[in-house]
């Protein structure tokens, strides 16, 4: 239904909590190395609990190759300070929201030559930094599937 991509995770709790959204809601999930931990990691383990097996998870050698594996999918840039409120924009089927590094967000480079009207942000109240990755993630992809009527849930 839609893709999450994660560019260069760092904290693995984050990545196993966005398995279990994925697994809940029926996004796939990209993973844009290089990535702060192993697959294998325990505490990504641990926040996914059992739905590792529930959700598609895809590796990636970097932002093109990604890109390129989701068919010309319309691809929204989630970032702290710019671009419209996530709420004002339509999204269909096959969609994909890229989120940046927990630490430093998306490079300013790439952000740069994003097309303003692929670029969101969630409100937030004034002088905050962000939200959590895990916490973000699953803001966008509900507001997201809530357009298209939750459809496929039960």
């Amino acid at each position: 239904m839609f893709h999450l991509i994660l560019f260069e995770p760092e904290i693995p709790p984050n990545t196993g909590n966005i398995i279990r959204l994925c697994a809940n809601t029926g996004a796939m999930l990209h993973l844009v190395r290089p990535l702060g931990f192993s697959l294998d990691d325990s505490q990504l383990r641990r926040a996914g609990l059992d739905y590792h097996d529930l959700a598609g998870v895809r590796e990636h050698p970097g932002l093109a190759a990604c890109v390129a594996s989701l068919g010309g999918a319309r691809v929204f840039a989630v970032e702290a300070r710019s671009g419209a409120c996530h709420t004002e924009r339509q999204y269909r089927a096959g969609d994909a929201f890229l989120f940046g590094r927990e630490t430093r967000g998306l490079p300013a480079e790439l952000l740069a030559d994003w097309p303003a009207d692929r670029l969101i942000r969630l409100p937030m109240i004034s002088g905050n930094r962000s939200l959590n990755l895990s916490n973000a993630a699953a803001i966008v992809i509900y507001e997201a599937w809530r357009q298209l009527a939750f459809a496929g849930a039960e």
